[in-house]
């Protein structure tokens, strides 16, 4: 289970990541999203590696999601 405290990082890096992807891409989004989960619900609560982790899922990301 995610605390407050890691939902907020885990929050800041996707918003971080996605900068410059626009809120109406939830696709893009919500897989980045759920890579970052995946990350911090093994333990990985590291902001710099979570965030290697949301740029390799956004450059990852289905075509169809770009």
């Amino acid at each position: 289970m995610v605390d407050s405290e890691l939902a907020a990082i885990l929050r800041a890096v996707l918003d971080e990541v996605c900068e410059g992807v626009s809120r109406h891409e939830i696709g893009i989004r919500t897989h980045v999203a759920c890579k970052l989960l995946e990350a911090a619900t093994r333990g990985e609560t590291s902001v710099n590696v979570l965030r290697q982790i949301g740029r390799a899922a956004l450059t990852g990301a289905p075509t169809m999601w770009r």
